[in-house]
C-alpha cells in the first residue's frame, strides 16, 4: 500500500471524489456540489493506493492557529478493518506536524468514535447532528 498527497483535478482526485461520494454521501442520499469541490484545491488531499487503485483517502484544512481539521476520511467498505484507516490517520497526522500543526480536530461521525479513540483522539462537544447524523468533535494534540 502506497500513502500519498494528492493533487486537485487529477485522475486520482477523480477516485477520490468516487469514493467519497460512494461511501459518504450517497449512502445518505447527498452528492457534491462544484462549488464544495473547487473549494478542496487548497486542502491537504491524501490517498491510499494499491498500484493505481484508491483504497482510501482523507483530507486536511488549515483551521488557523495551529490547528488542522480532518476532513472526508473513507476507506473502500469490503477493505474496512484492514488497516489501511489507521495507516491513512499516521500518515495524516505526520503530514500536520511536519507542517507544524499542534492539534488535529475533526467532526467524526457517532459510528466511528471508537476507531479514533483507539488513536488517541477524543471527544470534546455534546453530540451534534450533521449530514443528517450524529457526530461529535474530537480532537488529539500532536506531539
Amino acid at each position: 500500500m502506497a500513502l500519498k498527497i494528492i493533487d486537485h483535478g487529477t485522475p486520482e482526485y477523480q477516485q477520490m471524489i468516487k469514493l467519497r461520494d460512494d461511501i459518504l454521501r450517497k449512502p445518505l442520499g447527498l452528492s457534491f456540489s462544484q462549488e464544495e469541490l473547487q473549494q478542496e484545491k487548497d486542502q491537504i488531499l491524501i490517498g491510499a493506493f494499491d498500484d493505481d487503485k484508491m483504497l482510501g483517502c482523507c483530507m486536511l484544512v488549515n483551521e488557523g492557529d495551529g490547528v488542522v481539521r480532518l476532513r472526508q476520511m473513507a476507506v473502500n467498505n469490503n477493505l474496512q478493518g484492514k488497516g489501511i484507516g489507521r495507516a491513512l490517520m499516521n500518515f495524516a497526522e505526520n503530514i500536520a506536524r511536519d507542517q507544524g500543526f499542534k492539534r488535529l480536530t475533526m467532526h467524526a461521525r457517532k459510528t466511528a468514535v471508537g476507531f479514533y479513540e483507539h488513536l488517541g483522539y477524543q471527544i470534546c462537544s455534546d453530540e451534534f447532528e450533521e449530514v443528517t447524523i450524529a457526530h461529535y468533535i474530537m480532537e488529539k494534540r500532536l506531539r
